[in-house]
């Protein structure tokens, strides 16, 4: 059975992700002969050429844009392998808070990477609206959150950018020269905010036909066909529907989805995950 050289497989990121040989041999500090010959190894274990030229520059070939997916995944549990042994000192408590609409799907891998990586650490979790989650980040009460919400007085990195749509009930009937039916959050909302404004540059007549504090009642809204709201891709489920511009309706920007911590934290648990799921992230 044949195995992959892990130390290979680094090298080969670092000149992904550096662009050039001359940048990854500065940030690895090796000389570029050395790389070139790690590469010469690889592309021999791997059986296919990695790289193609493509004017003055190289390119991944579809051989290495494969590998490079397989790479950053082993390198990434290479680490938090590496991490769950030697980290010891990663024994506590983490408080991790997560809007609504990305408990069932961001929330869960970001939460098994933590695990993983820190096997011994006890998490508490908060699920719950974005405005009042970045609240409790600013008063301490947790130690990091995700939400869709930007703020510069943070420190944070994008976990993952994700379509925002118009989404109604499966058998939901979309009457275009009626206003359309809002479902919104009642304050406090991105995804208010955003379908307000797109419906509003557009030029299409709208009223709020539901309006709810969270949402549970804004998925009951939607199932029951009072209407159609605007929310990422993440709340979609297989009762729903998106609809579109084919309805007259605008489109909608993507949102971003950040893992937010506070710069001046003074536990030393939280700087050391937040740093490990930066690597990862990688």
């Amino acid at each position: 059975m044949a195995f992959f050289d892990l130390g290979l497989l680094r090298t080969f990121v670092a000149i992904v992700d550096h662009k050039t040989y001359v940048a990854a041999a500065e940030k690895t500090h090796r000389t570029q002969s050395a790389l070139t010959q790690q590469m010469q190894r690889l592309e021999a274990q791997v059986g296919k050429p990695l790289f193609e030229k493509s004017g003055r520059h190289k390119r991944l070939t579809p051989a290495g844009e494969t590998l490079l997916v397989y790479a950053r995944h082993l390198l990434a549990v290479n680490e938090e392998a590496w991490r769950a042994l030697t980290d010891r000192d990663l024994v506590g408590s983490l408080r991790v808070g997560a809007p609504q609409d990305v408990a069932d799907t961001i929330l869960p891998p970001l939460l098994a990477s933590i695990a993983r990586s820190a096997p011994q650490l006890a998490m508490e979790i908060h699920v719950g609206r974005s405005p009042f989650l970045m609240e409790s980040l600013h008063r301490g009460e947790l130690d990091l959150t995700v939400s869709t919400r930007k703020d510069t007085t943070l420190e944070g990195m994008v976990l993952r950018t994700s379509p925002t749509v118009w989404i109604a009930a499966s058998d939901y009937v979309h009457a275009s020269d009626k206003p359309v039916p809002l479902i919104i959050a009642d304050e406090h909302s991105l995804f208010r905010r955003l379908a307000i404004e797109a419906l509003e540059t557009a030029g299409v007549p709208w009223r709020t036909a539901y309006m709810a504090p969270h949402l549970i009642g804004i998925k009951a809204a939607l199932r029951a066909g009072l209407g159609i709201t605007a929310r990422s891709v993440e709340l979609l489920g297989p009762d729903m529907r998106v609809l579109g511009e084919r309805e007259g309706l605008p489109r909608l920007p993507d949102v971003s989805y950040y893992l937010w911590m506070r710069p001046d934290v003074l536990n030393p648990l939280t700087r050391q995950v937040y740093e490990m799921l930066k690597a990862s992230m990688r």
